[in-house]
């Protein structure tokens, strides 16, 4: 049963072929964009991309913004692994009960690394990709060096959650100037976490498929925090080398969340790269 979250929008369902349910928001018409978030605790849809896809579909654009499988008000199965083939299979089943054949992926963090999967084995169906510090381009044990991920450690093992210690993982890991966070992000996040089990971050396996990113033939933006806390830097050149079709923007003074901490340069290039490439 999905309980809802005060200032969390609830949109529309979709039931996937293999059984499970996805909530997605759907706005505007257009050319199709594909939101896809990150992971962490009390991620969804709308509290990644708040500020970004309603001004998108103001724009002329349709856009979906699922909450992936184990996330925000989708299923959340906890008899079940959760590898990057599962994430890929629930994100393409949903994009196929909504109708849509050819559309933009949006993916930050998790997400990237979603987006990057399904552009190598949906390639007819990715028009462009926009990516935010993607997962899925270093071995997964180098994640777990990185400061952000260090925080996250610290903060989730030191006894009961609550509200006050997801919040100091937000402020230290994933922000550069954390007056971005605010009560409503906490508390989306929070009342998110609080449906969520523990096997979504358990089983996830997200294997390192850099050697591949050669074989990727759409255009791609790419955007890249210079203190970032949470994915280690070496990923910027494997990236800007590594994809053929790639413009890439560096931002300082920026962490994790590029399309919070610079909203509007991150929409007005995001459109700019929609519209011209």
């Amino acid at each position: 049963m999905t309980v809802l979250v005060e200032g969390l929008p609830e949109g529309q369902y979709a039931q996937l072929e293999n059984g499970y349910r996805i909530h997605y928001l759907d706005q505007g018409s257009g050319p199709a964009v594909v939101f896809l978030h990150g992971s962490g605790s009390g991620a969804s849809g709308h509290s990644n991309f708040k500020y970004n896809y309603s001004w998108l579909a103001e724009q002329g654009y349709r856009v979906i913004v699922p909450d992936l499988i184990g996330y925000g008000y989708s299923d959340k199965p906890d008899d079940v692994e959760y590898p990057i083939e599962f994430f890929v299979e629930c994100v393409h089943q949903t994009l196929q009960a909504i109708g849509l054949e050819r559309y933009t992926l949006v993916g930050n963090s998790l997400g990237g690394a979603i987006t990057l999967r399904y552009c190598l084995d949906y390639p007819n169906a990715v028009e462009k990709m926009v990516l935010m510090a993607p997962g899925g381009i270093e071995e997964q044990a180098d994640y777990f060096h990185m400061p952000g991920m260090q925080v996250m450690k610290e903060v989730f093992t030191s006894g009961p959650m609550e509200p006050a210690k997801l919040e100091t993982f937000i402020r230290r890991g994933l922000v550069y100037n954390d007056s971005v966070v605010d009560a409503q992000l906490i508390a989306e996040r929070w009342g998110i976490f609080q449906q969520q089990n523990a096997q979504v971050i358990n089983t996830m396996k997200v294997p390192n498929i850099a050697h591949r990113l050669p074989e990727i033939q759409c255009p791609v933006l790419s955007f890249w925090g210079m203190n970032e806390q949470m994915m280690p830097e070496t990923g910027i050149m494997t990236l800007a080398k590594g994809l053929p079709h790639n413009r890439m923007v560096l931002v300082s003074e920026c962490g994790h969340w590029v399309m919070v901490e610079h909203r509007e340069m991150f929409n007005r290039t995001t459109l700019d790269f929609l519209k011209h490439g």
